[in-house]
């Protein structure tokens, strides 16, 4: 899968999960041969107390930048201990954004009530040190836009992570603020209005993302998903919209540098 001359980034994987203790190295050597010069460890992990699972990842592979936040499964583990920690934690220097964060009322994990007090409780964290959100929402868009309306500050920007929408939610995220990242699901032949969305969006808010081990795109579709699988979503949005893997390499990580690097300075 090499791609000479092109640079992508992951946006979004899970580096941390046990699928990729036997071989984590290789893997990360396998992105960077594929040309993924960057990738953010998404540092949910198994949820509080723990909160530095991506950061033990950018700690050991200079490639990666990382977040730190409380998913929505596991918004019953958090306490106010939590949330000063995440404070805290926003200071170092690799740490890009606050994320995974958001809704989801497919599982339920957590009691949405719940949920929806973790989230406004992190976006309160992360509009006081202006770093950018990364959103998981799932079953949950009319909640989880209404509560970005009421809470969040657009100009500091976000992403809505493994954009599953289609182009009226896709309208209303960007009216937020926020970058939508596309994943392996655009691959997916049944993903009509999450590939019209990606069509549609504006040329400076779309980023690429593997949610690894998950979602891997077509062709590795049922197989464990990996950072240097990104090149394949890629190739698809660049198919979408009817342009070149090169552009689509270029704008995503130019994105992804002006939205989420200059945190990190």
């Amino acid at each position: 899968m090499k791609t000479p001359g092109l640079k992508f980034v992951d946006s979004h994987c899970h580096l941390d999960n046990a699928q990729f203790d036997a071989d984590r190295d290789a893997v990360v050597e396998r992105a960077l041969e594929a040309g993924v010069e960057y990738m953010v460890a998404i540092g949910s992990g198994d949820g509080p107390p723990d909160l530095e699972a991506g950061i033990r990842l950018a700690d050991q592979y200079p490639s990666f930048y990382c977040t730190v936040g409380v998913h929505p499964h596991d918004g019953a583990k958090a306490t106010a201990e939590t949330f000063t920690r995440l404070a805290e934690l926003l200071n170092h220097p690799r740490v890009v954004a606050i994320g995974e964060i958001g809704l989801d009322y497919h599982y339920e994990h957590s009691p949405r009530d719940v949920q929806q007090k973790v989230f406004i409780e992190q976006m309160r964290i992360a509009r006081d040190a202006r770093k950018p959100i990364v959103i998981h929402t799932r079953e949950a868009w009319e909640d989880t836009l209404a509560l970005l309306r009421d809470h969040w500050a657009p100009e500091i920007g976000g992403i809505m992570h493994c954009f599953s929408g289609g182009p009226r939610e896709a309208e209303r995220s960007l009216d937020l603020g926020f970058y939508l990242s596309f994943g392996g699901i655009i691959t997916f032949p049944k993903s009509v209005e999450i590939q019209d969305a990606a069509r549609r969006a504006p040329f400076d808010r779309i980023l690429i993302e593997t949610d690894a081990p998950y979602l891997a795109p077509v062709p590795k579709r049922g197989k464990r998903n990996e950072p240097a699988f990104v090149v394949e979503t890629a190739r698809k949005l660049a198919e979408l919209r009817g342009e070149s893997l090169e552009s689509i390499a270029a704008t995503t990580t130019a994105n992804f540098e002006r939205l989420l690097l200059p945190a990190s300075d």
